[in-house]
């Protein structure tokens, strides 16, 4: 089953190092980032989990739950966390999902239905496509999937722009242009008329064309 944005986020069962959860009760009325690793005990995997923990109080600050899940047993993510706190300074704060079973895996799409049912004697390059990233609305619906390869970190401060940007376009009828970052100008909705904006938006609306129009952000 292909995730594309807008389905309903697959529900689970799981354990992970902070205990059983069901994943859609777990989110609750949060935004969630579900971020997945091909193997523990990786290079580029440890340097992630070392900067989302970093990075965390940020993702709090928006309502946004964390939660990783790489394809071992929980054990061995908790084995993993001491090198992660040894190497990057700091041990994981969120919960880690264990899926020795490829269940979750496969349940999102990362890995084939013919992959096996068992994480024993794969190797990082068996489980390459599991480098998700994940981003659920309190609706439980996929907003944003980010596949990366396994030889390049990825860019957790990108997630979080994106976050501000469906978390502000959620709330007002904007857009937000390339390269937007929180406090810059956005863009107002195609359906708006320029006068109806001009009321809409106290900040005042600027027109580079009939169709682009930006005014400020108008969170701030």
């Amino acid at each position: 089953m292909s995730i594309r944005l807008g389905d309903n986020a697959p529900d689970f069962e799981a354990d992970t190092t902070e205990g059983r959860i069901r994943f859609h009760e777990w989110i609750g009325d949060s935004w969630c980032v579900l971020f997945s690793h091909p193997k523990d005990f990786t290079p580029v995997c440890t340097t992630e989990l070392g900067y989302m923990a970093k990075i965390k109080p940020e993702f709090d600050k928006r309502g946004v739950k964390i939660i990783g899940i790489s394809v071992d047993p929980v054990e061995d993510h908790k084995r993993w966390a001491k090198d992660i706190e040894e190497t990057q300074g700091v041990a994981p704060n969120y919960p880690m999902i264990g899926d020795p079973e490829l269940k979750i895996a496969k349940l999102y799409d990362m890995l084939p239905a013919g992959a096996g049912d068992s994480a024993a004697g794969r190797t990082p390059a068996d489980n390459a496509t599991v480098r998700n990233v994940f981003v659920i609305g309190p609706d439980k619906k996929v907003k944003l999937v980010l596949v990366y390869p396994m030889t390049t970190g990825r860019n957790f401060d990108e997630v979080l722009r994106v976050i501000d940007s469906m978390q502000l376009t959620q709330k007002f009828s904007v857009s937000t242009p390339a390269n937007w970052n929180r406090g810059e100008d956005v863009i107002v909705l195609p359906s708006i008329p320029t006068e109806e904006a001009k009321t809409k938006f106290t900040k005042g609306v600027k027109e580079l064309k009939p169709y682009l129009r930006l005014t400020p952000d108008p969170s701030i």
